[in-house]
Formats: structure tokens, sequence, C-alpha cells
């Protein structure tokens, strides 16, 4: 059987000129798909802001220096990493039968509650299935908030929406990291009860957002004939799902071993060592501010850089600045205060991230859309969960400067396969 093609629906579309042309459904799907991102930003980085002392916490460990300590965060940092991978590609399925707002709230449901009782945890195993299962939801909502905008808002708009909607998660790791600076000193796992929250816009969506009209009128014209999973491996839509699963994998890799081991690494730092607790904590949470906050102006840049050169030469871009950034900062030893010239640009160069958003979606029929996009994008996931326990493999225990040495490494070949990528222009069509 072949899937349906990669259709626009015209009343969804149409190209408003500006923000007073919008349509009610336009509003209410961005509005919908941005505050699930902005949580879901906050419930992703709750952990990696605490993920040493609670850790400590768990194992009764003297310090963050202990070796188990390493181990087992770097554990359940990857159990996070393949719960999200496989939530993308779960609700990412559920997405194309169920639809995308009803799949939406699942996804903002399933979060919310395994990052509330990510504070109830006793033993580090505790906090590894919670995690897991809270990134079940985070990973589907990445792939079902993408897909409702790329099907409502206008094609000509979509990288400024990539960039706004990038930003929604930027603005939740802040709001994590404030969370995280006012409590610091008290017991970490009571940061997670702010990971509840989210759990209260469900109701709002469920009652306020409709289907998108491309999606009802594909489900309508395939009735009991819908393109199956394997569909993402045959035809001319195998090539794609090859391609953007090594970029994302590359590229997500590379990232989230820097979120994880940078903080570790500068919570090690010789000079630190007669800081108290809290002060140390408050300068990691600090300097994950500053990355974050500078993500934002990288979003932004991202998607100028696609009207320009279009996605996959900006994606290409992109990740080589990344490079740059990543790999001058751990080339050679620095102090903190080094490093904090050097953290902003790896978090303007992040924004790369945000071309994903309407990147990925449209390269894939509308029965496929979640599943493709999800699958493809958060299968980076399991590569960054291993490679988040491999490269730390490369460090002494509290120096973790190689580890994001390597890592940036990846960056390069992200470069080479992105601009194999095909263009938005030409969608693939099903085999």
């Amino acid at each position: 059987m072949k899937a349906e093609p990669a259709i626009e629906s015209a009343g969804a579309l149409r190209e408003a000129g500006s923000l007073r042309e919008l349509s009610a459904l336009q509003w209410k799907s961005g509005i919908a798909a941005w505050l699930g991102w902005l949580f879901d930003g906050l419930d992703m980085h709750l952990y990696t802001l605490v993920a040493a002392p609670f850790v400590v916490q768990l194992l009764h460990a003297t310090s963050n220096a202990d070796p188990l300590v390493k181990r087992y965060s770097s554990w359940i940092q990857g159990a996070f990493l393949i719960g999200w991978a496989l939530g993308g590609g779960f609700f990412g399925r559920i997405g194309d039968l169920l639809g995308r707002s009803r799949t939406l709230g699942l996804t903002i449901l399933t979060y919310a509650l395994f990052t509330g009782l990510s504070s109830c945890a006793h033993t580090w195993w505790h906090l590894l299935i919670f995690r897991f299962l809270a990134a079940l939801g985070i990973g589907g909502e990445w792939a079902v908030g993408s897909s409702l905008l790329s099907e409502t808002w206008p094609k000509r708009w979509r990288p400024w929406v990539a960039a706004v909607l990038q930003t929604g998660v930027n603005i939740g790791v802040l709001f994590a990291c404030l969370t995280v600076y006012l409590m610091a000193g008290r017991n970490p796992r009571y940061v997670f009860l702010v990971g509840i929250i989210p759990a209260l816009i469900v109701f709002w969506i469920r009652r306020s957002v409709p289907e998108p009209e491309e999606w009802r009128q594909a489900k309508s014209r395939a009735r009991d004939q819908r393109p199956g999973v394997g569909e993402l491996f045959r035809g001319a839509v195998l090539g794609t799902t090859i391609k953007t699963i090594l970029v994302c994998s590359l590229s997500l890799t590379a990232w989230w071993a820097f979120m994880f081991w940078s903080q570790q690494h500068m919570r090690n730092l010789p000079e630190l060592a007669d800081w108290s607790v809290s002060r140390r904590e408050q300068l990691v949470t600090a300097a994950f501010f500053v990355v974050i906050t500078t993500s934002i102006g990288g979003n932004f840049f991202a998607g100028f850089l696609a009207l320009i050169f279009g996605y996959r030469r900006s994606i290409a871009l992109m990740c080589l600045g990344f490079f740059a950034a990543m790999f001058g900062a751990y080339i050679v030893p620095r102090d903190h205060t080094s490093l904090m010239y050097w953290l902003p640009w790896v978090g303007f160069f992040s924004g790369v991230f945000g071309l994903f958003t309407m990147y990925l979606p449209p390269l894939f029929p509308t029965l496929l859309r979640t599943t493709g996009a999800g699958f493809c994008y958060n299968i980076g996931r399991i590569a960054a969960a291993f490679g988040t326990v491999f490269f730390g493999l490369f460090s002494d225990v509290g120096d973790f400067r190689m580890a994001l040495t390597y890592a940036s490494l990846l960056f390069p070949a992200a470069v080479v396969v992105a601009l194999t990528l095909p263009e938005l222009d030409a969608p693939p069509r099903g085999g």
C-alpha cells in the first residue's frame, strides 16, 4: 500500500499577512503547542540541574566526586533519553491515529505526573523508572506539537514559528533554573513537585483546540487503509528517514553530552573545592541560565538563516558553529570565569534544534507525519542516551573535559549528512 502524499490544506494554511489575519484555530494550536513545549523544557531539565546532589542523597554518598554518583546519574539520564525516544515513536503513532490535539493532552499528562512522582524516589532506580516514564510524554509532545503547527500555520511563517516554539522550551528551562536557584540549599527532591503544574493546561487543550483540517481530510480519505510504520522504510521515504535519523542522532548526542557533563564538570573545577554546596549549585545554575538565554537568540538567528539558505544548509551552518563553540570551550583546561565566555556561544548555536521543529514533519506524508518526525528525531535520544554514558567513560572522576571535547567531534559529521537532506519544496512521496 502506498502512503498518502504530504498535502497542504488551503483553509488551515492560508497565507496570513499579519498576526491579525490569523484564524482562531491557528492561535489556539500555536498557544497549545507553545505551552506544551514550555512545560516540556521545565520538566525535562529539572533533573539535569539537581542530578548530582539528588543522586548523592539517594546513594547516601559523601560527595559529588563519588564514582557511583557519576555512574548512576548517567544511567538515570540515559534511561530518560531512551524513554524520550520511545515516547516519540509511541505517541507519534498515537497522534497519527487519534489526532494531534487529543494526543498532545495525553503527552502533557504523562510527563507532568511522572515528573511529580520523581519527588517520591527513595533509591536511584526509583528515580530511573520515574524519569523514564516522564520522558515518554516529553518525547511524544515534541512530535505531536510540531506536527500540529506544521498543519495549521502558514508555510512562509514556519522558520519564525519554529524559533518561537523552541523559545517556549528555552523559557521552560529558565523556569527550571529559577526553581533550582531559589531552592538551593533545600532538599533537591522537592524540585520535582513543580513539574506537576503542566497538567493544568490539558483541560483547556481538550476543550478549545480542534484537530487540524488536514489531518481530518487525510483520515477520511484513508479510511481503513492508513499507512503503517513500515512505510517509513520503503520507497522514497526510506532515504529521508535514514538521513534524518543520522543528523538527529549525531547532533543530539553531542548536545546532551554537553547538557549533562558540562554541569558536572563545572561543579568539580579545582577552584570551587572550598565553596559551599549552595554557592556551587548557584554558579552551575547561573551558567546553565546563560546557555539557555543565549539559545533564544540562536533560535531566531537559525530562522533567519533558513529564510536565506533553506533548512538543510542552515542546519549545517548551525552545527558547524556548534562544533567551534563546544570544541573551543573544552579543548584546553579553563577555570569557571573563562568558561563563562564560551558557554553563551554553545547556547547560541543550539538554536539549530528549533529548525527541526518545522522542517521534519512536512518531510513525511500526512498520516505518517507525527510517526515519522517523532521516530526520526527521538531515535536520536537513544544514541544520546548511550553517548552520555559512553563519553563519560573517557573522564576521570570529577573531570569531564575530554568527554565534552570528544562529543563535539560529532557535529562535523552532522554537517556532512545535513547537506544531503531534501529540501521542503520537494517532499517525498509514499513508496
